[in-house]
């Protein structure tokens, strides 16, 4: 049911949102409306400051409103080791767990033929000169376990091939805490193909 014009294009402009349907819209905006008016012209402020002010650090390409950003204006990081990531969201999951110091490169994406995403489209040879100038010892391939994931690792990989860098890929397998029996077999199988020597 069609409500009015303009709450009718609030609910379909809130649809972009990933994993939000007509009607979670419609409850957010419903919400926004009848509960919290202020807030909701501080999220429009801000969207729209944000949209015209961030964009991507020259060096790592994750988003920020400077040339480069804070994790790579940081003189203390380790420029020898250079992991490459999907999206801005991973450098954040990865510095939240305060055990990596080193650099970043984002993709943006991930190689998908089919949906005409090439090289280019994620960078990688900007990737390869970054690499190159920072005298990068060590490349930690961090994309997805999806199989474009994997391709796009393959695909860096070959690309380096050749050079003096030790290429390495994040373990991916069961989770701690995890349960085999309630496990994936294809988690299980990556889990045993990652495995290391523990003595």
């Amino acid at each position: 049911m069609r409500i009015s014009p303009l709450i009718d294009q609030l609910i379909d402009a809130l649809q972009i949102l990933p994993g939000v349907g007509a009607k979670s819209a419609q409850r957010m905006a419903f919400n926004l409306l009848q509960h919290n008016r202020a807030g909701a012209k501080n999220l429009g402020r801000l969207l729209e400051e944000s949209m015209q002010k961030v964009g991507r650090c020259n060096a790592c390409r994750t988003f920020c409103e400077e040339s480069r950003c804070g994790l790579c204006s940081d003189e203390r990081r380790d420029a020898s080791v250079l992991c490459i990531v999907e999206s801005p969201a991973d450098v954040i999951a990865i510095e939240n767990t305060a055990g990596y110091r080193g650099h970043y490169f984002v993709l943006h994406g991930r190689l998908s033929p089919i949906d005409g995403i090439g090289p280019e489209d994620l960078g990688i040879p900007l990737l390869l000169e970054r690499a190159q100038n920072l005298n990068v010892k060590e490349l930690i391939l961090a994309t997805n376990p999806t199989v474009e994931g994997e391709i796009t690792a393959h695909y860096i990989s070959e690309a380096m091939a050749g050079r003096e860098v030790l290429i390495t890929r994040i373990a991916h397998g069961v989770p701690i805490g995890g349960e085999l029996e309630y496990i994936d077999g294809g988690t299980i199988a990556h889990a045993f193909n990652g495995r290391i020597s523990v003595g």
